[in-house]
């Protein structure tokens, strides 16, 4: 396996990028990183995350000390964004019907030991986790692995819906909180068990978001 194609290492190329625009991140906006020693330091990882804004997914991707994938929805796979997300080896991933391409590439990085960042709530919000998509579940309980919470906050007002150009030195947390295992019981393959996994992933991050904010 190459370089290119293992996910617990990093192109030369790709980490000199991320070390970078890690660093622009901070110039730009007062971003604090807390929780980072419940990722474990190796090892297949499922990172579960809020999603308020724009810039959640880069700013955790930048921030991780590990290599990571993550998954983003395709309709951004088009354009200069292909290139730019292909070059960060991002898995394109349907929304709102299952997508046996994108879900299988995300186990295969699990599978290898990788971590996997994903945004179960699908879409853009108040980051209230009143809903998420099923897959997660799928993947967690599929790959067995540890899952990471995330939660970010300050993004959406950092850079609004709309607005090109950010709002200088904004707050911006990334919090991870303590990982967890999904316990459940039935037909690992059965859409009942795939919902319960999901529905626990919810839960855990709604603590963890709500525990963020009284601790903020």
């Amino acid at each position: 396996m190459t370089t290119r194609d293992d996910p617990t290492r990093e192109p030369i190329a790709l980490a000199a990028v991320r070390r970078s625009v890690a660093l622009l991140l901070r110039m730009v906006f007062r971003v604090r990183v807390r929780g980072l020693e419940h990722l474990p330091r190796t090892g297949a990882v499922l990172v579960a995350g809020n999603h308020t804004g724009f810039l959640d997914g880069p700013i955790v991707f930048m921030m991780l000390p590990r290599p990571s994938v993550f998954l983003v929805k395709s309709e951004l796979y088009t354009g200069p964004w292909a290139k730019v997300l292909a070059f960060a080896r991002q898995i394109p991933i349907r929304r709102g019907a299952p997508d046996r391409t994108g879900l299988t590439r995300a186990l295969s990085v699990l599978a290898a030991g990788g971590v996997l960042g994903v945004f179960p709530e699908g879409t853009r919000g108040e980051g209230k986790l009143e809903t998420i998509q099923h897959g997660i579940g799928f993947l967690a309980l599929r790959a067995g692995c540890p899952v990471v919470p995330v939660v970010c906050t300050g993004t959406a007002e950092a850079l609004p819906k709309g607005r090109l150009l950010p709002k200088w030195r904004a707050p911006v947390d990334v919090v991870f909180g303590p990982a967890f295992q999904i316990e459940v019981d039935g037909n690992p393959r059965a859409r009942s068990t795939v919902a319960a996994a999901a529905e626990q992933v919810r839960t855990h991050l709604l603590a963890h978001l709500e525990a963020t904010g009284e601790a903020a």
